[in-house]
């Protein structure tokens, strides 16, 4: 079960935001579907994870913490996880054929996108972050099929940028964390350095708060609106804002970079942050 990082689930959290943005959090068989969709991406992000630590033991056993998970430390035989994570990917595919093909081929990307990046583009400078940021996308895209709805464009932007800003940090982290031997853990480390990952981080931080300022005052979203509560969401820009800056301070004065998901459910500033985003946000879109 800790091979397969129940914590890391909750990046597929991010299927929920087609049925929460699309106001369908009302209709119990497109919350249901959506329900289903976030069990069916556990069961390939835990494919992946086991994946992940199948290719990387080696790098894993030199890293401070990596070398606890099960496959690194030799809890878990390499011939059991490579079969667990077979299984998985099976189960979540043929899992995800029954939500309909156009999911099916989300979760397929899924799959294969994470393939090609533990085999290479993890290895390509600034294309493994982009990398790891088109993989919530798929994640957001998925969530849309699986409920049939068309998500909007300023909610897939949002979503990049929020995952780039999470792996530039991360990336920094690592190599604060490892120094003079990150590229020994992490071979595209070597190109990298702080203050190259701090202007990216930077722009992506302004990008992401500005791009989700505009998708709340963009004309389609605008529209979906009874004229009383057009702006409502407007009342959310505070949240995010607080939310990308606590998350820097994190990054720059506790370390938390390298770990975002366990910085969410362990800095109760940013979890609160979090819970009154989405309390605003079902006002804004459900309140009549």
């Amino acid at each position: 079960m800790v091979a397969s990082r129940p914590v890391h689930w909750l990046k597929n959290l991010v299927v929920f935001a087609a049925v929460i943005f699309a106001q369908k959090l009302d209709e119990p068989v497109s919350v249901l579907r959506t329900i289903a969709a976030f069990g069916i991406f556990c069961l390939l992000s835990s494919s992946v994870y086991l994946l992940n630590d199948i290719v990387d033991v080696e790098e894993d056993r030199r890293h401070p913490w990596k070398r606890l998970r099960p496959v690194a430390s030799g809890d878990l035989s390499l011939h059991t996880a490579s079969a667990a994570s077979s299984v998985l990917a099976v189960a979540g595919l043929l899992l995800a054929r029954v939500l309909g093909l156009s999911f099916f081929y989300a979760a397929a990307a899924y799959i294969l996108l994470t393939i090609f990046y533990h085999f290479l583009l993890k290895r390509l400078v600034i294309v493994d972050v982009l990398a790891v940021a088109l993989g919530f996308v798929i994640r957001a895209v998925a969530g849309a099929e699986a409920i049939e709805v068309v998500i909007s464009p300023w909610l897939l932007v949002c979503t990049t940028l929020l995952a780039l800003f999470l792996g530039f940090a991360k990336r920094r982290q690592e190599l604060m964390d490892l120094g003079a031997e990150a590229a020994d853990h992490r071979s595209v480390l070597a190109h990298y350095s702080a203050q190259m990952l701090d202007q990216m981080i930077g722009i992506v931080a302004a990008a992401t708060i500005v791009g989700y300022c505009l998708y709340t005052m963009w004309p389609e979203t605008v529209a979906k609106f009874t004229p009383a509560v057009a702006h409502r969401l407007l009342y959310t820009i505070p949240f995010v804002l607080y939310g990308v800056l606590r998350y820097l301070y994190l990054v720059h004065k506790r370390d938390a970079g390298g770990r975002p998901e366990r910085a969410l459910l362990t800095d109760r500033p940013l979890l609160v942050n979090l819970l009154l985003y989405l309390a605003v946000v079902a006002w804004a879109l459900y309140a009549r």
